[in-house]
């Protein structure tokens, strides 16, 4: 593991008056000037920046007006969750008077607005579908809401083909011709812009009145934020602008029943809640739905107003997330058992791998597929069976290498070979015959070998330098914590050096409890280091050892003290 320092611009910005480290950390992670720093609402990209938000709001204005029914189409991840509930949710708050959902579950229908799921929305007998979180793809499934006579309205997020659905109207900042510039706005992101546009709107003709009052949607932040951050969407200075925001109310106790109750499942205080934990706390317990079972469970939790509710759904989803956990570390052992026993060493690897067997399972080749790409440092595609002679594989990528394009290339190479594909940068999913497999694991080995080279595939380390003696303080700590928030693209402030390892002991079952010394001083320090390989450590041997960490504030009991986490711990 490579440890390398953050490449600072030649002449740092002037972001104000703030302390040289942190002028330096924002410099580091492009921050140009101190109007990216604004985290206030009034700071927030304009709505009508969005192609075709216009035409989307006439469609929702027109099903208000008539009493019409809007059935909402989402996705079964947590940013399709939590779009699905602030659609649900604002729609109902500005008036609409008929409001349902629909969520595919993933194993009988698959992603999106398909053919299929049109008829089973057609059940419901709406007047207007209105997708989040997907649709830009769906050429055949919007064909067949039309055909029925349905208006529909795409808000999406992804990558278009080459084809766009012929809709009503499409909200997506990646459509050709969009000039709204955060094009990493997640997919809640978006549907909340449309809900405040269509507010606009509707504040300029007068629907508003004292017995219909003009809702405040910054109600919703707090699912925006989740949405966000669970999908792992790079926070440019308008993604950070909804994270912080959303962060404030549920630090402040005003989020909706189900966050709360996520929380109080995983233990983790409303009011020292990080950005991270979005991600790794509340966000898997939502997922789990989607990936084993069926995401309304979800989406249930996120639009209740019954308190007792919300825990109950929460305990549910809490011990989805446990039963998806132990299916993970079995594919996770089936995984690297493979690798074994091609008796390859990591340099023979294929630049891209594919694994597949026919018994994991299709929820859960996501999350293996990024253990492995941790692992190995290098763009993975998991395969699971999909039925019918088909197989589905979810991709992970590594910088450098834009996976969702990298697929692209080789369907264009090699026509037939994959059935459908679709996805991000850095994730994608995708169908082929699973005839197709060894065909196609060549094909993405060759086509990563065309954009990387053997040392993009070593793992490194980013980190923004050393540290002085003196800069090991709890304020320190704390002003970082509050200069994020801090995540994908923004990551979370990460030093390096070399330590006197004072004591070392084992808690819980992978996790080395420290007490450090820094260089140069006499104070000790609390440190901890998670997963940690238990044949190396602890060792009483190793006195010394280099870390890359960051600063934490630790609360026990009610009194605050530093603490490093470590992140990478190798002996001196």
């Amino acid at each position: 593991m490579r440890i390398e320092s953050r490449v600072l611009p030649e002449q740092l910005p002037d972001l104000g008056d703030l302390p040289p480290l942190l002028t330096r950390l924002y410099a580091a992670r492009g921050v140009r000037t101190a109007r990216e720093l604004d985290r206030s609402l009034r700071a927030l990209l304009p709505w009508n920046l969005f192609k075709g938000i216009d035409r989307a709001v006439q469609v929702l204005r027109q099903a208000l007006e008539l009493r019409q029914s809007i059935l909402i189409v989402g996705d079964f991840d947590c940013d399709g969750a939590t779009a699905s509930a602030v659609a649900v949710l604002g729609l109902r708050a500005l008036g609409a008077a008929r409001v349902d959902y629909l969520v595919p579950n993933r194993f009988e229908y698959g992603y999106g607005l398909t053919p299929e799921i049109v008829e089973v929305a057609l059940q419901r007998q709406p007047d207007v579908l209105v997708t989040v979180d997907n649709g830009i793809s769906s050429v055949e499934g919007v064909a067949a809401a039309r055909a029925a006579g349905l208006r529909v309205v795409v808000t999406d997020h992804h990558l278009p083909g080459a084809q766009l659905p012929e809709a009503d109207a499409i909200v997506n900042p990646s459509q050709p011709g969009c000039d709204f510039p955060s094009k990493a706005i997640a997919g809640v992101g978006v549907i909340f812009y449309v809900l405040m546009a269509l507010r606009a709107a509707l504040r300029e003709d007068g629907w508003f009145s004292p017995a219909r009052p003009e809702p405040n949607l910054g109600e919703l932040l707090d699912l925006v934020a989740l949405g966000t951050v669970a999908d792992v969407v790079p926070l440019d200075a308008n993604n950070r602008i909804l994270v912080h925001q959303g962060l404030a109310r549920i630090r402040a106790g005003r989020c909706r029943p189900g966050i709360r109750a996520l929380l109080e499942v995983a233990r983790r205080p409303a009011e020292r809640l990080a950005s991270t934990d979005l991600g790794f706390i509340i966000g898997p317990r939502l997922n789990a739905a989607g990936r084993l079972d069926d995401m309304s469970l979800g989406i249930e939790c996120l639009l209740t107003d019954d308190e007792q509710a919300a825990r109950d759904m929460a305990g549910e989803l809490d011990s989805l997330n446990r039963d998806r956990k132990a299916i993970e570390q079995g594919m996770q052992q089936q995984a690297l058992q493979m690798l074994d026993s091609a008796s390859l060493q990591e340099s023979e690897l294929p630049f891209g791998l594919c694994l597949f067997d026919p018994q994991w399972h299709q929820g859960v080749i996501g999350i293996l597929a990024s253990r492995l790409k941790e692992r190995y440092h290098r763009p993975v595609i998991a395969f699971a069976d999909a039925g019918d002679g088909l197989i589905k594989g979810s991709a992970r990528s590594v910088p450098g290498l834009h996976i969702r394009d990298a697929l692209d290339s080789v369907a264009a190479a090699n026509p037939g070979l994959i059935s459908k594909f679709g996805g991000h940068a850095m994730a994608a999913g995708l169908s082929l015959p699973a005839a197709h497999f060894e065909a196609f694991c060549q094909a993405f080995d060759q086509e990563v070998r065309r954009q990387l080279s053997a040392e993009d595939l070593t793992g490194r380390l980013l980190c923004d330098g050393e540290l002085a003696a003196e800069e090991f303080s709890l304020q320190l700590a704390a002003a970082l914590r509050d200069a994020g928030p801090w995540g994908q693209h923004f990551p979370e402030p990460g030093f390096h050096g070399e330590f006197t390892l004072i004591q070392q002991r084992l808690v819980g079952e992978r996790h080395l409890k420290l007490v450090l010394q820094p260089p140069g001083s006499a104070e000790v320090l609390d440190a901890i280091a998670f997963n940690v390989d238990t044949q190396v450590w602890p060792d009483p041997n190793i006195r010394r050892a280099r870390l890359v960490y960051s600063l934490d504030v630790n609360e026990y009991r009610g009194r605050q003290s530093l603490q490093l986490m470590v992140r990478h711990l190798q002996a001196c």
